[in-house]
């Protein structure tokens, strides 16, 4: 089993259970009064109360759009990217880059969405059209 583990920081637990939990739709794993684990697509989120990181005022272009650093986020399976984001919209989020499709028709060719959490972290969902393209130059 190949999964990655993510920690960083959230304001606080209440908010942070609404977005990943109730909106995302993540199972929750083990907590602390400080820190909660989720089960982020199959991968091992940890999110603990503290100072949360400010995102740059410096974005970088990709495919000639402006993506937040820092973020984070996860690769999906195409049609659960489209599902996720008709739910988000239907919830009224604010989508920092709306979902789209870039590199269209070359390899690697991807769609993608960017949101903040309820603590201001960016997070990124995306996913290949061809899954076996997610490393191609």
């Amino acid at each position: 089993m190949k999964i990655f583990h993510l920690a960083f920081t959230v304001k606080d637990l209440e908010s942070t259970r609404q977005f990943y939990g109730e909106l995302l739709g993540c199972e929750e794993g083990r907590s602390t009064e400080t820190w909660v684990d989720y089960n982020f697509f199959g991968h091992q989120l940890s999110l603990h109360v503290g100072e949360v990181v400010k995102r740059s005022k410096t974005n970088s272009r990709v495919d000639d759009v402006s993506v937040p650093i820092p973020h984070y986020g996860c690769v999906i399976e195409w049609e659960v990217f489209y599902d996720l984001a008709t739910k988000l919209k239907s919830k009224s989020m604010t989508f920092i880059v709306d979902p789209c499709v870039r590199f269209k028709d070359l390899p690697g060719e991807q769609a993608t969405m960017f949101l903040e959490d309820y603590s201001g972290n960016a997070l990124e969902f995306k996913a290949y059209r061809n899954p076996s393209e997610v490393f191609s130059s």
